[in-house]
């Protein structure tokens, strides 16, 4: 079983979505918008990522934020500002047999056949 997370009305979330329904992948869909997102869910996306390939800074969220909240980051800080903001996260986040997917791409969720 696959979990994917992210934002119900995230395009790229919309067209991983569509991706695992075509090619009949059984998955979860965890909207951290409504259902949170635990520190140990975050640290799992942390320890099999990275926090800068998680963190998106082209999104709103990060360009609302002040700039002494985006200096002198680290995995700490990155982790507290993404637990209370999750749109902070890139997305869809996919758990997929201990493997960790960044973001929707065709050719790498392929790998999952």
């Amino acid at each position: 079983m696959y979990i994917l997370y992210g934002i119900k009305n995230c395009d790229s979330v919309k067209k991983a979505r569509k991706w695992l329904d075509q090619h009949e992948l059984a998955y979860q869909f965890h909207d951290f918008r409504v259902e949170g997102l635990t520190p140990e869910q975050l640290q799992l996306f942390i320890e099999k990522g990275t926090w800068e390939k998680l963190l998106n800074k082209r999104s709103t969220s990060w360009k609302q934020l002040e700039a002494m909240q985006k200096a002198d980051l680290n995995a700490e800080k990155v982790a507290a500002l993404m637990l209370a903001q999750p749109t902070l996260i890139k997305r869809p986040v996919l758990v997929a047999n201990e493997q960790l997917f960044i973001g929707f791409n065709a050719d790498t969720y392929q790998t999952l056949l």
